[in-house]
């Protein structure tokens, strides 16, 4: 359990990152609506990932609207990937 990293540990932000490794970038609103999570919890998990320098955020306009698109970062792969590696290695203990 020492392993697990807390920052990307965490349900929403592991969903995140999990959506973010399997495309280039994802705007907010798609974010929101694939987790199920409200604009106010969505920014704070985006917030804590930005500071660990797991995601970028871009702000731009589509023409119509304001939008954010963000961006997982090679730090935040590596901690992807690290956290589910961890799982793997908890679940092979467990399974003993």
């Amino acid at each position: 359990m020492a392993d697990l990293d807390e920052t990307v540990h965490q349900r929403a932000r592991l969903g995140i990152l999990a959506i973010l490794n399997e495309t280039k970038e994802a705007d907010f609103t798609h974010l929101k609506t694939a987790l199920g999570l409200t604009d106010g919890n969505l920014g704070r998990h985006l917030e804590v990932l930005g500071e660990a320098g797991h995601v970028t955020l871009r702000k731009g306009s589509d023409g119509r609207r304001n939008r954010t698109w963000v961006r997982i970062t090679a730090k935040g792969r590596r901690a992807l990937r690290m956290e589910v590696e961890s799982l793997r290695q908890l679940l092979m203990i467990t399974e003993r």
